[in-house]
């Protein structure tokens, strides 16, 4: 897709073809902003598949398998093997962990890492662990490979919820603790996987010291500054410029996960009714994964969100789930019957909204249907409020499956209890989630480029011109793998890379294009066609030769084809 996954996927891509895995870059432009394990991977199994759009994801997938086993696998050495399997089977079903995994961003192998090393600290205290050294030098890793994975996060999460945990259990200033921890020989660890990469990047990317705190456009203070000040303390603080991200209100950062860990949500009460008292080791990880999702959400209360920030902390409430909906009782036969009720009114919305749409006409793709909220696309899900009733016109088919999943739902949690309702309701999640991917395809042409860059592959040899910001056309990179001027894209995450001594000048104004393009070389432009207009101000509309039309978007060339 254009956005994030397309830019992920050609960084690595550029770190394949040029050598440089310590500096990102797109468009030639340097990139600081992320930490590179992600590109790292991506581009081995480049290497071993060759470049394409689904070998880019393998990582992501990965992640998720290695998640749901991480959590079931602790769920099982804490509660035993039932809670175990409910945990994992908490975690592979619930909305979000699907929903945020359909973006190619590392923060499913960020928490994957926290799981492991939550895991980890456990077993390294635990008086009955036959290995603690082991478990203390495995969280150490964890620590290595998140900061590799996103940065300082991976030791702030888990961290403060140890911090916290050890507080609460008043082991915090104990010797014996400390020991087992293995604080120095872990220290030394942790540094061995993170830091090469940390100070080639700082060498690479000079200057190597600056102190100041403005964050402001046209100034470059190399790596060190933008990738730590920049990135962690500003953008804590909300101080950080580009500010090409916004923000959701913290009442619904909370409350959204009721969504992302639906169905299993409708046990949190359960949860309750727990015991966390840390005199066994059920109640010592019912009580750590308590600290862990409080402390991060905390954290987000006072810091910028999106909504897949608080990732890290879905295996913490799955193993809580996991050992509620084990533990059984009138809180979890309650939670089953308020499913029922909810995706039973979910599947008579989901028939309505067919029968609406039945007679409604579909032209051309999805992106006819659709309205436009730009104000709203800073937010990772904002493209949600583009829907309108027409656009479901195009769903027909993923609408009636979804039907079907949530009437599943519904008669199974009406009619059984226990495993055979939550069966009924993981069996349901696959089915609903079967759906989506299929709605997603409907999307593609809205939400990727795709046909506009096999459209340029077909064409004469030519130049290219993208409008507007990278982001907003970044699998057209992809797919054509060619670099592009860019045209008023000066802005975002390009912003501070492009003011580096030595990068590239690709960036056109208004003027310089229209040289170009009256010119006698053959351009080809990319761009929205709602921008038509204002490309017609500037040269004749006879210049302005459609290529290609998808998803609201064009590729127009100054040459006829046929030239």
């Amino acid at each position: 897709m254009d956005d994030v996954d397309a830019v992920q996927a050609q960084i690595a891509r550029n770190m394949l073809t040029s050598g440089d895995w310590v500096t990102a870059r797109i468009d030639g432009i340097i990139y600081l902003e992320k930490s590179p394990l992600i590109y790292w991977l991506i581009a081995i199994f480049y290497k071993i598949f060759g470049v394409f759009d689904w070998a880019a994801r393998i990582p992501v997938a990965l992640s998720c398998v290695g998640l749901a086993w991480l959590t079931a696998a602790f769920g099982t050495w804490a509660f035993g093997r039932r809670a175990g399997f409910y945990a994992g089977l908490v975690i592979s079903t619930c909305t979000g962990l699907f929903l945020f995994t359909r973006i190619l961003i590392p923060d499913v192998m960020l928490t994957a890492t926290i799981t492991l090393g939550m895991w980890a600290f456990l077993r390294a205290l635990d008086d009955e662990e036959p290995h603690p050294r082991f478990w203390a030098f495995v969280l150490a890793a964890s620590f290595g490979i998140g900061l590799l994975l996103k940065s300082a996060v991976a030791l702030l999460f888990p961290g403060g919820a140890a911090v916290v945990y050890l507080l609460l259990t008043r082991q915090l200033f104990s010797v014996k603790v400390w020991r087992r921890m293995r604080p120095w020989s872990g220290l030394a660890i942790m540094l061995l996987i993170a830091a090469p990469w940390h100070v080639l990047a700082a060498l690479r990317n000079p200057p190597y010291f600056d102190l100041t705190w403005r964050s402001v456009p046209g100034e470059y203070h190399g790596f060190l500054w933008f990738y730590f000040v920049n990135e962690q303390v500003l953008r804590f603080l909300n101080l950080r410029y580009p500010r090409d991200y916004n923000t959701v209100p913290r009442l619904y950062f909370w409350l959204f996960h009721l969504i992302w860990l639906f169905p299993w949500s409708v046990y949190f009460p359960a949860v309750a009714r727990l015991s966390f008292r840390p005199l066994d080791r059920a109640g010592r990880t019912r009580l750590l994964a308590l600290c862990w999702t409080g402390f991060l959400l905390v954290f987000f209360t006072f810091s910028t969100t999106q909504e897949y920030y608080s990732m890290p902390c879905y295996p913490a409430l799955a193993l809580l789930l996991g050992s509620a909906m084990a533990a059984g009782g009138d809180w979890v036969r309650r939670g089953t019957r308020v499913l029922a009720a909810i995706t039973a009114a979910a599947a008579i919305a989901a028939g309505l909204i067919l029968a609406a749409v039945r007679n409604v006409p579909t032209p051309g793709d999805i992106a006819q249907a659709l309205s436009q909220h730009p104000s709203a696309y800073t937010l990772s899900l904002g493209h949600m409020e583009d829907l309108t009733l027409d656009s479901f016109a195009y769903l027909r088919l993923p609408l009636a499956i979804a039907a079907v999943a949530f009437l599943i739902g519904a008669l199974g949690s009406l009619r059984a209890v226990g495993r055979r309702a939550f069966v009924a309701a993981a069996l349901m999640m696959v089915l609903f989630f079967h759906a989506a991917r299929l709605a997603m395809v409907t999307f593609d042409p809205y939400l990727s480029s795709r046909p506009l860059a096999e459209a340029l592959l077909r064409s004469p040899p030519g130049e290219l011109v993208v409008d507007h910001h990278y982001y907003t056309f970044s699998s057209i990179f992809f797919y054509t793998g060619r670099t592009a001027w860019l045209l008023n894209g000066r802005f975002n995450n390009l912003v501070y890379g492009s003011y580096a001594p030595g990068a590239p000048d690709v960036f056109l104004d208004d003027a310089q294009w229209k040289d170009l393009w009256l010119g006698p070389q053959r351009y080809y432009l990319v761009a929205k066609t709602t921008e038509r207009p204002r490309f017609e101000k500037l040269v004749e509309k006879s210049a302005l030769v459609v290529v290609a039309e998808s998803g609201g978007k064009m590729v127009l060339t100054n040459r006829a084809r046929s030239e």
